[in-house]
């Protein structure tokens, strides 16, 4: 069964922060669980996230939670092992809503992944998740 494999060693990195806001909308709030925080990225296009862990783990699913206005119609999953180049594991489309959404995908083992928001549907390019999660097996 797939379990979280987010744990205190995990680094997060993302492409952007509005204004470059952090204390109000940085990265550490894609995992605070937390309904009224979030991350949202400044304008531009293929806004990104990145995770890696602090050894591999075998990931398998995504939780996301964006803002309705401020998503992304297509994503890409890459992943990697450590030292290596991202390679892409899948593309996902999620909706333009608010709902925690799931996305699975064939087990792979990862050191680091990387999602990718190519095809924003806010105007500016802005991105905004309240939560993100990935699963699989340490």
């Amino acid at each position: 069964m797939a379990a979280s494999v987010l744990c205190a060693g995990t680094v997060s990195r993302v492409s952007s922060v509005l204004q470059r806001d952090v204390k109000q909308f940085g990265k550490q709030f894609l995992f605070d669980n937390k309904e009224e925080t979030c991350w949202n990225s400044d304008q531009g296009s293929s806004q990104w996230i990145t995770v890696e862990f602090p050894h591999n783990v075998l990931v398998s699913q995504l939780y996301i939670q964006f803002q309705g206005g401020f998503s992304s119609k297509t994503c890409i999953l890459e992943g990697c092992q450590k030292d290596e180049e991202l390679v892409k594991i899948a593309d996902f489309y999620p909706e333009d809503t608010n709902a925690l959404q799931k996305f699975s995908f064939a087990e792979q083992s990862v050191h680091k992944i990387r999602i990718t928001f190519t095809n924003g549907t806010d105007f500016f390019g802005r991105i905004i998740v309240y939560h993100l999660d990935v699963l699989g097996q340490k």
